[in-house]
């Protein structure tokens, strides 16, 4: 976090307009999601010429990264303060869905659709792996009897997506069983698809997690 007591006028100036045209590009991707957001259009509705918001963001992709990392960086955080209190992949589970209901678009922002011809820089990459060590932590603490399956041992080889934890291949093949089935249940929910089918997604969610613990159990 930036020291406030050492930054300059001019510091404080710089932030408080950067997060101003943060405020607004979130306020693109709401109404028009983030291959439409416009740096032109930001200025105009701040009241500045093109060249002087440049001065703060570079271009398109370099905004998109800060709203990325701002978005993963609220996640990692979440999932560190439930987990706090102990490694519970359902407190994790619950903390996840609440976040995304809290603001959808910043969910589609980095769980929907790619950004048509932008690229994430690696220090997202390391935020994304540090949610998942989190979830793995969890799933890790699940008691299971179940033998692990040769998918588990594809992951164990293949796993740059859970960094240096050293979680054994039937944790690897569970905590992604986890995050892709809420994911689903999740983007299907905040997308819409569930309306006017008759059911609580709350009810549908907790259901769907009580299952994939359960089955860690057996």
């Amino acid at each position: 976090m930036t020291d406030t007591g050492t930054e300059t006028p001019r510091e404080r100036y710089r932030a408080q307009v950067r997060a101003e045209i943060k405020a607004h590009a979130w306020e693109q991707l709401a109404a028009a999601g983030a291959s439409a957001l416009s740096l032109n259009a930001i200025a105009k509705r701040m009241g500045m010429s093109g060249p002087a918001l440049y001065r703060y963001f570079a271009n398109r992709d370099e905004l998109i990264t800060e709203l990325i990392r701002d978005a993963y960086r609220s996640l990692a955080d979440t999932f560190r303060a439930t987990a706090a209190a102990g490694p519970d992949a359902s407190a994790l589970a619950h903390a996840l869905r609440d976040w995304a209901l809290q603001d959808p678009h910043r969910y589609f922002l980095v769980y929907g659709t790619p950004v048509p011809g932008y690229h994430a820089p690696d220090d997202i990459t390391d935020i994304v792996r540090e949610i998942m060590a989190t979830l793995l932590d969890a799933c890790a603490a699940l008691p299971s009897d179940s033998p692990a399956t040769p998918f588990g041992s594809h992951l164990q080889e293949h796993r740059r997506w859970a960094g240096d934890h050293p979680a054994e291949p039937a944790a690897l093949h569970r905590a992604l069983t986890f995050w892709t089935r809420l994911h689903g249940v999740l983007s299907l929910e905040l997308a819409g698809h569930f309306t006017g089918m008759g059911f609580d997604p709350a009810l549908f969610f907790a259901a769907e997690l009580e299952e994939l613990t359960e089955a860690s159990a057996r």
